[in-house]
C-alpha cells in the first residue's frame, strides 16, 4: 500500500464521518490549524490538521527495513469528531503491509472464544482444507 493510498483512505473516513448538520455542504469549514512535512528523501511524511467543526487527525508514515527486500510502509495514525449524537469518535490506527488497523472504544471487538476458534482454524488449515 503506497502513501498516497495510505492518506486517501485517512482523509476519506474521516470526510464521511462529519456531522452533516452542523456545517452546509456550502459553509466552508475554517482550518483551525495545520501542518505537513514531506515527503521526505527517506520515505517519511507527517501531517496533521484541526477544523473548527471539531475533526483532528494526524498521521506519521516511514519505510521500514528501507533498501532491503523486507521493505515495506507503515503509517501511524489518528483522527476525532464529534458523532450527530455528541459523542466524540477517536480512532487510533496502523497501517502496514497487515492491512488498516484500526482501534476506538466504538469498534466492536471479536469475542475471545471466537478469536481462539479463528486461530485454531488458522494453526489446523490443513486438516480443514482436506475435510472439504
Amino acid at each position: 500500500m503506497n502513501q498516497l493510498t495510505i492518506v486517501l483512505c485517512a482523509f476519506a473516513s474521516v470526510a464521511a464521518a462529519v456531522p452533516l448538520g452542523v456545517y452546509s455542504s456550502t459553509t466552508p469549514i475554517p482550518i483551525l490549524r495545520q501542518s505537513a512535512d514531506g515527503p521526505n528523501p527517506d520515505g517519511s511524511y507527517s501531517y496533521s490538521y484541526e477544523t473548527a467543526n471539531g475533526i483532528q487527525a494526524q498521521e506519521i508514515g516511514y519505510l521500514n527495513y528501507p533498501g532491503t527486500q523486507a521493505e515495506s510502509r507503515e503509517a501511524q495514525g489518528s483522527y476525532s469528531y464529534t458523532a450527530p449524537n455528541g459523542e466524540i469518535i477517536q480512532v487510533s490506527y496502523v497501517a502496514n503491509e497487515n492491512g488498516f488497523q484500526p482501534q476506538g472504544s466504538h469498534i466492536p471487538t471479536i469475542p475471545p472464544a471466537i478469536l481462539k476458534a479463528l486461530e485454531y482454524i488458522a494453526a489446523h488449515r490443513e486438516e480443514h482444507i482436506g475435510a472439504q
